[in-house]
């Protein structure tokens, strides 16, 4: 008889989690496969975008860089008001 009850539980310990286990799997989604675009399209400022047609010159458009213009820091001030408490002298 004790023999029987330590079978169900070594079972209901393994089936449970199991159960649980293969329950979970059966009820999540499966991702579908990213859908890549069959044409892809650059800019319009790009040297290759379009063919151009015979007899004409080929100058590719200078694209416009970032200039390094140098931003300087805002100033520094000390507005914080969450150190007002029973002991500041403010």
């Amino acid at each position: 008889m004790v023999f029987s009850h330590r079978m169900a539980a070594l079972a209901a310990v393994v089936v449970i989690p199991l159960g649980i286990a293969a329950t979970s799997y059966a009820l999540t989604d499966s991702p579908e496969a990213p859908k890549v675009p069959p044409k892809v399209e650059l800019e319009s400022g790009s040297p290759s975008a379009a063919p151009t047609p015979t007899g004409t010159s080929s100058t590719p458009t200078p694209t416009s860089t970032p200039s390094d213009e140098v931003v300087s820091r805002p100033p520094v001030s000390d507005d914080d008001d969450d150190d007002d408490g029973p002991g500041d002298d403010g």
